[in-house]
């Protein structure tokens, strides 16, 4: 049986796609530096029966109006002002990579506003910006971009890299349609916007129910490092896809819808 189509709303600064009761839990998306808000489709059509689904584009993607200057915090800001614009009381965030870490920042300045919060294939730190690492990976992402290739040239080779074992079709035709889409402007602006994150220092202060969600093929947040993440965090869960690159909820979204579904299963139990 087909899905309803999600609901596209542009509201002030913010552009996003929702699903589901508005009067439900809600249950809020946040892509990744390649995503969109179309990206979570699938996810918003799972989980509708039972929450509030949404997804936004983040600022300088589709529809949303970009920050004047960006960063992880103004990216934390923006998050808090899209959440009062909604109306959403105690939301549940899933934060997939950059989202992931606008989430940690996020929770550093509202500690107690969510309900709980999933960290999917994401980082606590990125490191110093004269790490050589560091200045290896933005040369890399943004070199092609200067030698005169376009974010749609790119998205075929750059989501190549980003999957795992045997990924869905319609999965990666989604992801190369989005990664294709991001504004060249935004995509670099949020590559540098990673030089220096570092929450380690705050991940023991986190106080809401955690899941730290990995792949074992991802190499941007390869999971023996999420695995440790989840240590500092009190009572995190942490779960490992097989086979699973940077893009768990396209590449194998019944894997991915399973895994928060249980998490979110868990919750109504401890309510």
């Amino acid at each position: 049986m087909s899905q309803p189509a999600p609901k596209i709303t542009k509201d002030g600064r913010f552009a996003y796609e929702a699903a589901g009761n508005p009067n439900a839990t809600p249950l809020i998306f946040l892509h990744g530096i390649g995503g969109a808000a179309r990206a979570w489709r699938r996810q918003l059509a799972t989980f509708s029966d039972r929450f509030r689904t949404v997804a936004w584009d983040m600022p300088g993607y589709g529809r949303s109006a970009p920050l004047a200057s960006v960063s992880i915090a103004a990216l934390a800001e923006a998050l808090q002002q899209f959440i009062e614009q909604l109306g959403a009381a105690r939301p549940i965030l899933v934060g997939h990579s950059i989202g992931g870490m606008i989430v940690q920042k996020w929770l550093v300045r509202s500690p107690e506003l969510a309900q709980a919060v999933v960290l999917a294939q994401t980082s606590p730190a990125f490191g110093k910006a004269d790490g050589d690492w560091q200045k290896s990976f933005i040369a890399a992402r943004l070199g092609p971009l200067d030698r005169g290739e376009t974010m749609k040239s790119l998205a075929p080779s750059l989501v190549k890299e980003l999957v795992g074992d045997d990924p869905d079709p319609n999965g990666m035709e989604l992801a190369r349609e989005c990664m294709g889409s991001v504004p060249e402007a935004s995509y670099r602006a949020m590559m540098l916007a990673l030089i220096g994150f570092d929450q380690r220092s705050t991940l023991g202060d986190i106080s809401v129910p955690t899941l730290l969600l990995s792949g074992s093929k991802d190499n941007n947040a390869p999971a023996p490092m999420m695995a440790k993440t989840a240590t500092y965090i009190p009572g995190a869960e942490y779960v490992e896809l097989a086979g699973v690159g940077h893009l768990a909820n396209l590449e194998r979204p019944d894997a991915f819808d399973e895994a928060l579904g249980k998490f979110l299963n868990s919750l109504a139990t401890k309510a």
